[in-house]
């Protein structure tokens, strides 16, 4: 999956500001929970693909040093094990977005505070 930019919606814009005010996290930080939060969801399926009316990231700036990752658990989680048809760049790009316009529909719902962003996270015994 390559990219330089990645545009999101405009609803997912308006949430990543009210959270970044409740959590002080910055919007890459929490696209990236967000996309891990919806990837947990499981696939899309048939949901529309969000408009690309809002913010726009750069490739590295959303994903950081783990864009191949991101890639490889976006294809898991949307192809399956054994993909009868692989989706092409274009459509994971369509499925990124979906699932952060997704995740950060979640996130703004459950994270009133940064703690909660920390509760998201699976605690290891």
């Amino acid at each position: 999956m390559h990219y330089s930019k990645l545009k999101i919606s405009a609803d997912a814009t308006s949430k990543l500001r009210s959270l970044r005010q409740r959590t002080g996290l910055t919007p890459n930080i929490l696209c990236r929970v967000a996309i891990m939060t919806s990837l947990e969801e499981g696939p899309l399926g048939g949901a529309a693909i969000p408009d690309e009316d809002g913010s726009e990231f750069n490739a590295y700036t959303l994903t950081g040093e783990y864009g191949a990752l991101f890639a490889a658990l976006l294809r898991w989680v949307e192809e399956g094990q054994l993909p009868d048809y692989p989706l092409d760049d274009e459509d994971l790009l369509d499925r990124l977005r979906g699932h952060i316009h997704r995740g950060v529909g979640t996130l703004s719902v459950r994270a009133k505070s940064p703690a909660d962003v920390l509760r998201l996270v699976p605690q290891t015994q």
